[in-house]
């Protein structure tokens, strides 16, 4: 806003007019003190900076910055300013004032200058702003947004401006009442913000100019005919005149408010009361003192009686809301007036769901502020047990809490504490000491199942009522359901709460304990001993979920209220014990986090070597838990210790190619808070030096410089870091690892001030820290050579890399690129804009963003064409850059117009698109600089032009294409239409060619170039529309309608006209957006293009279609989502009624009579679109409103004759009934199959839906009756759907039969069904319907009906009837700890019905169900039952079958299941393997595999025995899923180390030797041969390797050795299947471990071996995949352990990869440095350094291919393993004196290599670049072959070099020092121009002199 305003007689002054004639007066008429003129210059700088800047945060500071300017010229000194400098003075701040009317906070900083000045000259103030303010409501003109704006803020922010208005009140609400008929006659302004802005006005003069309205309302004055239009109007708008849910709630507040400014009493009462009739249907009068107004509801929505009810209960004063009518003087207001319009207001289904609980918040809130009043009232209590007050509040209470709507849950859970809390009051005055309710609802919360959220919610509240020891004693399962529920996701922070409370609350007891005063270390013992044993187990638990969650909730809340249970926790862990370790740094990162104490000396000296343990354990949450330890001091100000640096310095470079994305985040914040410690406590530094006096130099000041020198460099240290780990040939994970601390050091250690940051500015004087660190040479952060590094990740093969090297470009570095540069990335950005892949075009529109950003200043060099002018606008550089790219798009679609081949290959749309959106849209500045009129009409007619021409080329014909055909091509006649361009393109005609299944390139250039460019416009044009009109001034408007109706044609075109889905939901993303800011828009015609295109799009959803639209492309259900989505949620989205009245309509009209399967009808395109409006997200919780109808339709639907309907309804029910229930709970313990929603509460949201489900169970059961002879397969085709949403509901929540009970007759009746699934479901149903209360007697009911042995019966009836039993039993007997007791008579009838699982039951199905039955009853049955019913299936198992039977192979799956979970039956049955059939052997290996194995030793020892026997039977087996299985029990037995981390060494029992000879040999020819799939080699390599670790060292035959080796070898290649590279990791820890300690140590052949052993475990560190990586460290861990002599009883420490590849080399040199063949493996990980190669491929730049080739191992980092294997290198180098077979090898290694390391590093002094940046270094920069390859050559060169110095035998190979010399000059220049080597290669490089690196 362009503030100006004018005084008395004086002309109208702008701001900058203002300044300008304050500097002048300051000039000629200072009379003033020096340093006060020079304040006041100061000050009038920092408001035109905050004038000038269009950011908030930038104009807060400002005006921060002026205000404590201002505060510093005393009251004194502004007395000595002249009369006309002080009047320009406060003319420029009211001025500047009227800038930020907007801006609340800026407001109010400038209205603290004019109560400095007012303090000067108060008349003055007033008067100048009085002027201000009258010209406001002395226009002629309607009352404006920014004049009400204006209005509104003085009167809430100004004290000047609320006496101004207090005086002109009148004038004020005349202006007003003015404005409100204008507004409510046109649509678009009611609901709209001017309408808002005006009741608000209205609201602040009723509340802060109370006084002023009271006689106009009460006492016929002159202006009440004002005040009575206002509340005509205001009482309209909350009566439906205005759809605006916001605007309305307001209006009701605002009409309270006029009410409680009545000085009477019962004028006021009457009032009140008589606005309640807002509830009523016909017209009616309000009264309120001397006005009267009429009333008529314009609708029944509910917002009128809410925005009353908050009105009354927000304003009213408390007599009001007591107050009774004259004729009924026993009620309340609030009571009887009030409660129940609030009631029924919770009890309807409104879409103001969440105010309705507000308001009945409020109503509770009230009723306890009056609650004193009320009984000296009533003279009763106002909640007794059992009246009908406290039994509604406890119905809406307890019926809501699970609601599905957002915040309603939040609203119910504080409403329940406040009724408690009015309970408690209430019984407190009248000495009712039971105070029953809370022991009842205690009783009904212990009830709900620990799954249900309310529980703890309950339990919360009702525990200071009860205490902890009545809580904890009648539920005794607290601890364990704890544990479930911080399991659980969605549950943690509940149950996080109540372990709060419970602690909290048992402080405050033992605190009031009289008895004895309790020390802090008492108090944690007395904690220990209730809660320790709770949160040992869920910190060491192996569920991820609970130690997350148990560390991040638990721990805090146990510190702040014991510290001291520290030492209790910590005494219970073993650093090596697994789980321990993480559970050791979280509590002790908690608890310096919490306590600020140094945990250093908790455990003495131990404390470091356990943290150091902690860094270097193998699992990310581990180290960063130790991370968090190191980092997470409070005190920001503790600089580090220089033991703590030094771990960063270690812990840092080990883990920056983590591949965890969490670990990643939690690794930047963690260093960015260790840096935040040492640049505070740097700053804390120097503030003390400058305090002190020269010569006061003390020990202290000392060791405070040495911090300060230790921070600065470490700091410097870690700037350097990252630059070293972004070269092309790092891993992802490396780059962006490194970005990230990259990020942390410059937002941390920088004094770059960030706008859109309100946390985490730089200190104010950073400024002296830089110095400093300046001062020693260190900090230059914005180097040029940094400066490229950079600019060479702006080309990465990832979006997140360039995204973030950009983002630090602009944010840190220089504003402007230094000229070559920018010659050069223009040159470059040509070319990348020009590229048919999208990734290289994404690179170049994103580096076209940079230039223009980084070149402002220079507008006459941005220019990418001479040809273009450069602009004169607000914005030159960016206009400039735009009109260019608008050219060159339309060059691009000219050629594509006359040769869409040659375009789509050398002329692409997508890169110059996506360059062009990037710069208008993300350029800092407003797009009204950059655009104007003419050029926005150009945009958009190319991008209509564009998307007509790209759509026509799929249809193979414009002109079809440019008519009105709403219907795309099929993907064959898109097909077509490419191969009939490609083959024109090539000169031939249509051909008849081969058909390919596989898509030519020139036919996936075209198809990318057309749907990537429709994606990009849709995106582009859609947010332009939204930045333009969000931007745009009413003054200049860059769009009309014409133009806003031809954008949203180019969005129908690609919706109706393209098939492909990632162009239909990228024009979803922009239309969205397009349609958001039409609907939001005044203008009425605006407003009307999005609904004209609902409107169509219905219609053509209603049309018969010739194709299909809806079911094989997205388009136009994506299109109505978006137009529905965009509609405001504070309005009455009155397109989505209509929408869902239109689309159920349409679905629900019956099929033609000759209706085609064949067409798409327009009954599915309708099903199909409500899908997709279902699960959009953009509607949420709008559409639940509608979901009993859909429902109902989809479950209808389903007996469709039609497939594709079927189909539809199919899809539509699965995506409602998941919006309904909403999201499913994440767990680690199993999947449940239960939401969150109990069957009470989504039928109490769903009314609807009970009737009619219950209907559709009903008639299903009923078609099962009927005589037992006769046939019962009636197909429901609803019937499973409904079952399976009632099985989904939380069961066991509901507690009462009577609302529900409807249901459990016809689901018992459906256990009979002849539909297999449907009995299963049906006891699934039956259990989530079922109160628990009936769970005894169902079961009684049940099993009464099993029948005797010779009593006939339905199977099917049968099998579903046991199917229920079980499902209860195992959910009643789980929930009921007496269950044992109870069941007595559910036993016996069980155990009596044993025939059911005997032979005499011919249905194995039966069979089945009843062991699953007696399995669940397991530890209740005797055992004399058990005896006879394992007895009875080892018999069953033992006897051969002589006919097939279907289900009985899964009848005996169970029974071994079952069998074997006992061992003298597992014994006995894997005693007879041998003689069992195939199919039960299977079945008996595959239990082994399952891993239900019993910890008996005795039972594995049997196990162990049989499969050993019967391994070589098993090899030779022809069945290979039999041999992979039975491999795979082999594994599971014999390996006791865990398949993925081997916690413990596998023992060394000697086998039978021929068996394992033989087997071995099978087992290693299968491998060498390569029979079988991976899956099974993978076991087979496993096998082997368990074979071999087996063999006694006296008979280890080496010749199996080595060709196990060779076997891994070759399987550890990259290109070798996952599972392969897998099970190579794990044959080292099984085998190589024994093998390299044991079974070699005395062989010749040892050092051969290890080596190859060990190359193997090098390679596999590097692999791809993460758990190889990890299986790999495993195997050096253990080897590590074992050599160290380490107890075998101790676990072993698995360490981090990144530790164990220096420790696998260490080990190498140790044993084999003079073997020959360590030199190869050494050399063989180092890159090869042909320089000339390297150069010749990067000198050809074609593009061959659209998509690019990964490597196969993309996490292999050529750059870093030169620099792990170099230092080793340089150490055999040192050694070649003590071995002359070494010295030979090395001798050898040098006459071969040196003359090709000496070429290449001649290519490099030929590749020194000049001083400028030329385009072929830039490519190389980009080239990761380039720095892989110097990386290799470096190493190589720096190892010649050594052994020239260390070896006499190679000294004619060259000169040392000349080699050093060129060494040198090269590594310097290649470093100052953007090639960073890695930190370790470099100091090896400069070990032989200082190279200025």
């Amino acid at each position: 806003m362009q503030s100006s305003y004018s005084g008395v007689n004086q002309t109208i002054l702008s701001f900058e007019e203002l300044t300008i004639s304050l500097r002048d007066c300051a000039t000629t008429e200072d009379q003033a003190p020096e340093h006060v003129s020079q304040t006041l210059r100061l000050f009038t700088d920092k408001l035109s900076e905050s004038s000038r800047s269009s950011v908030k945060r930038c104009k807060e500071r400002c005006l921060e910055e002026a205000v404590q300017l201002l505060r510093q010229i005393s009251e004194a000194q502004l007395h000595t300013l002249e009369e006309s400098r002080l009047l320009l003075l406060v003319r420029l701040v009211i001025s500047m004032q009227l800038q930020v009317v907007n801006i609340s906070i800026a407001f109010r900083k400038v209205d603290q200058m004019l109560h400095h000045l007012a303090v000067v000259d108060h008349p003055l103030v007033f008067r100048e702003t009085r002027d201000c303010l009258h010209s406001i409501v002395n226009a002629d003109q309607m009352l404006s947004f920014e004049d009400l704006q204006t209005a509104c803020m003085f009167l809430e922010e100004s004290t000047v401006g609320r006496e101004v208005w207090r005086e002109s009140h009148l004038s004020l609400l005349t202006k007003v009442s003015e404005l409100f008929p204008v507004v409510l006659r046109h649509e678009s302004l009611g609901d709209g913000p001017l309408c808002y802005i005006a009741v608000k006005v209205c609201l602040q003069i009723f509340q802060l100019l109370s006084s002023e309205v009271t006689p106009l309302v009460w006492d016929k004055e002159p202006g009440g005919q004002t005040v009575q239009k206002i509340l005509q109007a205001l009482m309209d708008i909350i009566l439906g005149q205005c759809s605006n849910r916001d605007t309305r709630l307001l209006a009701g507040t605002a009409v309270a408010m006029l009410i409680n400014t009545a000085l009477e009493c019962g004028a006021g009462e009457a009032a009140a009361w008589n606005l309640l009739h807002v509830s009523h249907q016909e017209p009616w009068l309000l009264t309120v003192g001397a006005l009267q107004v009429h009333c008529s509801t314009t609708g029944r929505d509910g917002v009128g009686r809410l925005a009353v009810s908050r009105g009354l209960l927000t304003c009213c004063r408390p007599h009001f809301l007591l107050s009774s009518q004259p004729d009924a003087t026993e009620m309340c207001l609030l009571l009887s007036g009030l409660f129940p319009m609030v009631y029924a207001l919770c009890e309807e289904k409104l879409d103001c769901h969440y105010i309705s609980f507000e308001v009945l918040t409020l109503w509770l809130k009230r009723v306890r502020e009056c609650l004193a009043e009320i009984w000296e009232m009533t003279g009763v209590r106002l909640l007794p047990d059992d009246s009908s007050l406290q039994r509604e509040l406890l119905h809406i209470i307890w019926t809501n809490a699970e609601s599905p709507v957002e915040g309603v849950s939040d609203l119910v859970r504080g409403a329940f504490c406040l009724l408690l809390e009015l309970y408690e009051m209430d019984c407190e005055h009248f000495s009712d000491t039971k105070k029953t309710l809370y022991f009842t609802l205690l009783r009904r919360s212990i009830k709900l199942p620990w799954e249900a959220k309310a529980k703890y919610h309950r339990l919360c509240a009702l525990l200071p009522y009860l205490g902890t020891d009545t809580v904890l004693d009648r539920y005794a399962e607290i601890p364990s359901h704890l544990l479930k529920c911080l399991s659980t996701n969605h549950l943690s922070p509940c149950a996080s709460e109540l372990y709060r409370r419970l602690i909290q609350q048992q402080r405050r007891e033992l605190r009031g304990d009289d008895s004895s005063e309790k020390s802090e270390l008492d108090l944690g013992r007395v904690w220990a001993s209730r809660w320790r044993p709770f949160l040992h187990q869920a910190l060491t638990s192996d569920v991820t979920l609970l130690q997350n969650n148990s560390s991040m909730y638990l721990l805090p809340c146990t510190f702040q209220v014991f510290p001291s249970a520290v030492e209790p926790l910590l005494a219970s862990l073993d650093p090596f014990a697994p789980g321990h370790l993480h559970a050791w740094a979280c509590i002790l990162s908690s608890y310096r986090a919490v306590t600020a104490c140094s945990p250093w000396a908790l455990q003495g000296s131990s404390t470091l070597g356990t943290l150091r343990l902690a860094l270097g354990s193998a699992k990310d949450k581990v180290r960063i838990a130790a991370l968090n330890l190191l980092c997470c001091s409070p005190k920001t100000r503790d600089i580090p210790t220089s033991e703590e640096m030094s771990i960063m310095r270690t812990f840092i470079p080990q883990n920056l190619n983590c591949e965890s994305a969490p670990f990643r985040q939690h690794f930047q914040a963690a260093v960015k808070k260790f840096l935040v410690h040492i640049r505070d406590g740097c700053l804390a530094h120097i503030r003390v030096q400058k305090g002190k006096k020269k010569g006061d130099a003390t020990a202290q000041s000392e060791r405070a410089d040495d911090e300060l020198g230790q921070g600065v460099a470490f700091v410097e240290w870690l700037n350097q870091l990252p630059y070293s780990c972004l070269a092309p040939d790092h891993s992802y994970q490396r780059k962006k690892t490194a970005l990230l601390l990259l990020s942390a050091v410059l937002e941390t250690c920088t004094d770059t001030w960030s706008p859109d940051k309100k946390k985490g500015q730089p200190p104010a004087n950073m400024g002296s820290l830089i110095h400093f660190a300046r001062q020693r040479g260190q900090w230059d952060f914005t180097c040029r050579t940094k400066q490229l590094v950079l600019i060479s990740c702006l080309q990465d093969s990832t979006n997140e890399i360039r995204e973030l090297s950009a983002g630090l470009l602009l944010r840190f570095f220089p504003p402007n690129f230094p000229d070559d540069i920018a010659v050069v990335l223009l040159t470059q950005t040509k070319q990348l804009l020009c590229s048919p892949r999208v990734q290289e075009a994404q690179m170049g529109a994103l580096m076209t963003k940079v230039l223009l950003q980084k070149s402002r200043d220079r507008a006459e060099d941005c220019r990418l064409n001479s040809s273009v002018a450069v602009c004169s606008g607000s914005d030159p550089a960016a206009s400039c850059m735009v009109r260019f790219l608008v050219k060159e798009l339309e060059e691009h679609y000219l050629t594509a117009k006359a040769d869409m081949m040659l375009a789509a290959r050398t002329k692409p749309i997508h890169g110059v698109l996506s360059a062009l959106q990037r710069c208008v849209l993300e350029a800092p500045g407003s797009v009204c600089d950059t655009l104007d009129h003419s050029l926005t009409t150009e945009v958009l007619m190319l991008l209509e032009n564009i998307s007509l021409l790209l759509l026509g080329v799929l249809y193979g014909d414009l002109d079809v294409c440019a008519t009105q055909k709403d219907a795309p091509p099929s993907f064959c006649e898109m097909g077509n239409a490419i191969s009939s361009l490609i083959a024109q393109a090539s000169g031939g005609g249509e051909g008849d060619g081969e058909e390919c299944v596989l898509l030519s390139e020139e036919h996936s250039l075209v198809l990318t170039c057309c749907w990537v460019s429709l994606k990009e416009i849709g995106i582009f044009l859609g947010c332009l529309v939204e930045k333009i009109l969000s931007e745009s001034k009413p003054s200049k408007s860059l769009l009309m309608k014409e133009d806003l109706t031809r954008a949203s044609k180019v969005f129908k075109n690609i919706f109706l006209k393209c098939r492909h889905s990632g162009a239909v939901e990228g024009c979803g993303i922009g239309f969205t957006k397009f349609s958001s800011s039409l609907l939001g828009s005044s203008d009425p015609e605006l407003r009307d293009i999005p609904t004209h295109i609902l409107k169509q799009s219905l219609q053509v959803v209603q049309s018969p279609r010739s194709t299909s639209v809806t079911r094989r492309a997205a388009g136009l259900p994506m299109l109505i989502l978006c137009v529905l989505s965009a509609a405001e949620a504070n309005k009455a989205r009155a397109l989505l009624a209509h929408s869902m009245q239109t689309l159920l309509e349409t679905a629900n009209t019956p099929l033609p009579e000759n209706w085609d399967q064949t067409l798409d009808l327009p009954q599915v395109c309708a099903v199909h679109t409500l899908q997709a409006m279902v699960r959009g997200s953009g509607l949420g919780v709008a559409l639940l409103q509608f979901a009993p109808a859909v429902a109902i339709l989809s479950l209808t639907l389903l007996s469709s004759p039609c497939w594709a309907m079927r189909n539809a309804a199919l899809q539509l029910y699965s995506s409602l009934c998941s919006r309904m229930l909403g999201q499913k709970p994440s767990s680690n313990e199993g999947a449940s199959a239960q939401h969150g929603l109990s069957p009470l509460a989504f039928f109490f949201h769903y009314p609807a839906l009970q009737p009619f489900l219950l209907g559709e169970l009903r008639g299903a059961a009923h078609d099962l009756q009927g005589p037992a002879t006769e046939a019962k397969l009636h197909l429901q085709p609803s019937l499973f759907p409904v079952l399976t949403l009632l099985a989904q509901l939380q069961p066991g929540v509901q507690d009462s039969t009577e609302a529900l009970s409807e249901f459990l007759p016809p689901l018992l009746q459906l256990s009979a069904s002849p539909i297999y699934s449907v009995r299963v479901m049906a006891s699934k149903a039956l259990v989530a319907m079922t109160p628990p209360s009936e769970y005894r007697n169902i079961l009684i009911k049940l099993t009464a009906q099993l029948p005797g042995p010779l009593q006939r019966c339905c199977h099917n009836r049968l099998h579903g009837q046991l199917l229920q039993i079980k499902a209860i039993v195992d959910r009643g007997i789980c929930t009921d700890s007496a269950a044992s007791a109870e069941l007595r008579e559910v036993l016996s009838r069980v155990e009596g019905s044993l025939w059911l699982v005997t032979g005499a039951q011919r249905c194995p199905l039966v069979r089945a169900a009843y062991l699953g039955v007696a399995d669940s009853l397991r530890g209740f049955c005797c055992a004399t039952y058990l005896s006879k019913l394992g007895d009875t299936l080892v018999r069953d198992l033992q006897t051969p079958q002589k006919q097939l039977q279907v289900g009985l192979s899964s009848f005996h799956r169970q029974s071994i299941h079952f069998l074997c979970a006992d061992p003298k039956w597992a014994c006995q049955i894997w005693d007879s393997f041998s003689a069992l059939s195939p199919d039960l052997r299977l079945s008996l290996v595959t239990w082994a595999v399952d891993g239900l194995c019993s910890p008996q030793t005795s039972l594995k020892e049997v196990i162990h025995k049989v499969l050993q026997s019967n391994l070589k039977e098993a090899l030779l087996s022809q069945s290979v899923e039999y041999r992979r299985t039975y491999l795979a029990a082999v594994v599971a037995v014999m390996a006791r180390c865990d398949s993925v981390t081997p916690q413990h060494l596998p023992p060394s029992a000697p086998l039978e030797e021929p068996v394992l000879s033989d087997c071995l040999d099978l087992l290693l020819g299968d491998l060498e041969d390569q029979r079988g799939g991976p899956e099974f080699l993978s076991q087979a390599l496993y096998a082997a390797s368990l074979l071999l670790s087996k063999w006694s060292d006296s008979s280890l035959k080496i010749s199996a050795v080595q060709r196990w080796c060779g076997v891994l070898e070759y399987q550890r290649s990259p290109d070798a299947p996952e599972v392969l590279r897998t099970a190579c990791a794990d044959a080292l820890c099984v085998a190589a471990v024994p093998l390299m300690n044991h079974g070699l140590r005395a062989r010749s052949t040892l050092p051969a071996v290890w080596i190859r052993l060990i190359n193997t475990g090098l390679y596999l560190l590097q692999d791809q995949d993460q758990l190889v990586r990890m299986k790999a460290a495993s195997f050096t861990s253990m080897l590590h352990h074992t050599r160290r002599g380490e107890s075998q009883q101790r676990s072993v420490y698995l360490m981090q990869v990144n530790q164990a590849l220096p420790l696998l080399l260490d080990l190498l040199l140790e044993e084999c440095w003079d073997t020959p063949g360590t030199l190869e493996v050494l050399l063989c990980h180092l890159p090869q350094p042909d320089l000339r190669s390297v150069l010749r491929e990067a000198s050809d730049t074609g593009c061959s291919s659209l998509y690019e080739q990964d490597e196969a191992n993309v996490f292999a980092e050529p750059s870093v393993m030169s620099a792990h294997v170099l230092p080793y290198l340089l150490q055999m180098a040192d050694k070649c004196s003590e071995s002359s077979a070494l010295a030979r090898s090395l001798s050898v290694w040098a006459e071969e290599s040196a003359a090709q390391v000496l070429d290449s590093l001649a290519v490099c002094k030929e590749l020194q670049p000049v001083e400028s940046l030329t385009p072929a270094w830039l490519a190389l920069l980009m080239d990761s072959r380039f720095h892989s390859t110097l990386s290799g050559l470096f190493a190589r060169a720096t190892f010649l070099l050594r052994l020239l110095q260390t070896s006499d035998d190679v000294q004619h190979l060259c000169d040392p020092s000349a080699l050093h010399s060129c060494l040198q000059g090269v590594c310097s220049l290649f470093s100052q121009n953007g090639v960073h080597f890695p930190p370790t290669l470099t100091a090896a490089m400069e070990s032989y002199g200082e190279l200025p690196l």
